[in-house]
């Protein structure tokens, strides 16, 4: 009775995770790393700048392009995250369109966000030789990274190419491919897309990038048609077809990218969504353990589903290696759910000590009161399992 109890709360609980930890964007695009939206501009004060830059770059702003390629010189098919770097705090500015090409608005306010900077942290004041005094940070001290799932690239120092306050192109940031990761977020199929495909895909993935779904699937289909070994289409008709409730139609098309390109990540991420919303505990099992062979290391979330596959099959001891290991790669906190269900899995060992410990971590950071009260409660319920075998057969009997 108790197992089905936390069962039932659990799973609720768990259909919330990638609305919250992904935001609008949906299962079965790859990218990977934090993707919030920047704060609002009206809520960032203005920040003074160092008396070594003239007055006149006061309130103005720097309008940067550049462009993301891989080292190898193969297509980047799968548009990659741009992040600025500042005192170690990562803020998403750009993705990359078709060609790999980005550009984003940075200035006094934009580089607050960026920064992280807070009222607290602005100070009128300055050192002789106009340095920034006190924990007032200025916002060019920053570096630009690129970041996609399976790849890592260096930062570029935004002040050793930012020479004026208007447009500023900054080149090239380099994905390299992680030596020991096989699968990744782009597929080498769409090299050979003939171009009537590649251009009723680019247009479909920009009208699904609008959320004008109705009218994506019809130009994705048309990809498929005169391409059928495009990978990257299939994936994305899938991810189409799911958001609009055409399950059936859903499967098919992650497994026809599945057979395109059976290293390409994204469609089995699409079909672990797709399991999971269909509570097909052993199908999510099987395709996630098929995904995190093929990489490790970028899908928290791939980690978090297999824990919970594992879970409801009552497979506890694979549910807690798959929940530990998530949480080790999860380095950016995305997936703080990961601490709630490894606490829960504790609960059914026994292990109630460690359980207690990770759902008050999970609690730090949950903000749904719903989310909050449901952790409260299971952390309540551990605290009376702890008790009770805690107190010694004499005393009971007595």
């Amino acid at each position: 009775m108790k197992y089905r109890l936390t069962c039932c709360t659990f799973l609720t609980l768990t259909l919330t995770l990638f609305a919250s930890a992904q935001g609008s964007k949906s299962p079965g695009r790859g990218t990977s790393g934090t993707t919030s939206n920047p704060p609002s501009t009206s809520s960032i004060p203005t920040i003074q700048p160092p008396m070594n830059v003239p007055d006149s770059t006061v309130g103005r702003r720097a309008f940067i392009t550049g462009k993301v390629v891989l080292d190898d010189g193969t297509q980047l098919t799968e548009a990659a995250i741009v992040q600025t770097i500042c005192q170690g705090r990562r803020q998403t500015v750009a993705h990359t369109d078709s060609h790999g090409g980005f550009s984003f608005e940075f200035g006094d306010r934009m580089g607050a966000a960026a920064a992280g900077i807070s009222a607290a942290d602005v100070d009128s004041s300055y050192s002789p030789g106009g340095s920034i005094r006190g924990s007032q940070r200025d916002w060019r001290s920053c570096e630009l990274q690129a970041v996609l799932s399976g790849f890592t690239s260096q930062g570029v120092d935004l002040a050793s190419r930012m020479s004026t306050f208007e447009t500023t192109d900054i080149g090239r940031l380099v994905l390299h491919r992680l030596g020991h990761v096989e699968g990744l977020t782009i597929s080498a199929t769409s090299a050979m897309a003939p171009k009537d495909a590649r251009k009723a895909f680019e247009k479909g993935s920009d009208k699904a990038n609008k959320q004008k779904w109705d009218e994506a699937e019809p130009l994705l289909a048309k990809a498929v048609e005169i391409y059928p070994k495009y990978a990257v289409a299939w994936c994305e008709l899938g991810r189409v077809q799911l958001i609009k409730k055409e399950d059936a139609e859903a499967r098919k098309s992650f497994e026809q990218s599945i057979a395109a390109d059976p290293k390409y990540v994204n469609p089995y991420r699409g079909l672990a969504d797709l399991n999971t919303k269909q509570e097909q505990w052993p199908a999510v099992v099987t395709v996630t353990e098929q995904l995190l062979a093929l990489n490790p290391v970028s899908f928290p979330d791939a980690w978090f589903r297999n824990a919970l596959g594992n879970y409801y099959t009552h497979n506890f001891a694979a549910a807690e290696k798959s929940a530990r290991q998530g949480i080790k790669v999860d380095d950016n906190h995305q997936y703080p759910k990961l601490e709630y269900l490894l606490g829960v899995i504790l609960m059914q060992e026994h292990q109630y000590q460690e359980a207690a410990t990770h759902i008050q971590s999970y609690l730090h950071v949950a903000t749904q009161p719903s989310e909050i009260a449901d952790a409260q409660k299971r952390l309540d319920e551990i605290t009376k399992l702890s008790a009770s075998v805690s107190v010694p057969a004499s005393t009971e009997k007595k």
